[in-house]
């Protein structure tokens, strides 16, 4: 069994996501997931000041003006806009986004997020704006591995690490599988190939629950 690649949780996950909505993409994996909605009826948000991101651009043609939250190069669509972080993140704390994808450390069944570390290893040692958009946007999507490179779940039925935010999380795309977080506890929708139930509730440290009729991804 191969999991899924970032690109292909990032696949996944934009199926789910709907036309009109405007959208922000957290640091790292969750960028993958502006590719795989280039063309389609979606505003991309940045909380570094930007409205209407394309996908990325191809290599040799970056404009380094033109960059996300998280440094990376970026395109910007017809009708893009770009304000200060204060309009932005007024944007984010007034409920004007329809959805925000995360990346995390953990995450727990009743939807608890743990996404920032203050490890000097990493990029970003800090919450960011992780904070602001937990609570700000109308919908928190979760894209993570499903476990750790030691393979201990990152799943819990609590989390660990500290929060970022409570309660939070609605659904959790990984490279194993989507689930839901649902009122009592968490429901799994799709399930990665052949990997079977029991194979899937053994790499996740919380309770599981499956649809009357689980789908099946590919890799």
């Amino acid at each position: 069994m191969t999991p899924m690649t970032r690109d292909g949780i990032a696949r996944r996950l934009a199926q789910d996501v709907e036309d009109g909505w405007h959208v922000n993409l957290g640091i790292g994996m969750p960028e993958h997931v502006g590719d795989q909605l280039a063309g389609r009826e979606v505003v991309l948000h940045s909380e570094n000041g930007i409205l209407g991101m394309g996908p990325t651009p191809p290599a040799g043609a970056e404009d380094p003006n033109l960059i996300n939250a998280g440094k990376k190069p970026i395109t910007r669509v017809k009708g893009a806009s770009f304000f200060d972080h204060a309009l932005s993140f007024a944007i984010v704390r007034g409920g004007h986004l329809d959805l925000c994808v995360l990346g995390a450390y953990q995450v727990a069944a009743n939807g608890d997020l743990a996404n920032w570390s203050r490890d000097h290893g990493d990029l970003i040692p800090a919450i960011g704006g992780a904070m602001d958009l937990a609570v700000g946007a109308k919908r928190i999507w979760v894209m993570m591995n499903h476990t750790a490179s030691d393979g201990a779940p990152r799943i819990l039925e609590r989390c660990t690490y500290p929060l970022t935010a409570q309660g939070c999380v609605k659904r959790i795309y990984t490279d194993l599988a989507v689930l839901v977080v649902t009122d009592d506890g968490l429901l799994v929708e799709e399930i990665l190939g052949d990997l079977t139930a029991d194979e899937l509730a053994a790499r996740t440290g919380a309770p599981l629950t499956f649809a009357r009729s689980v789908a099946r991804s590919a890799a």
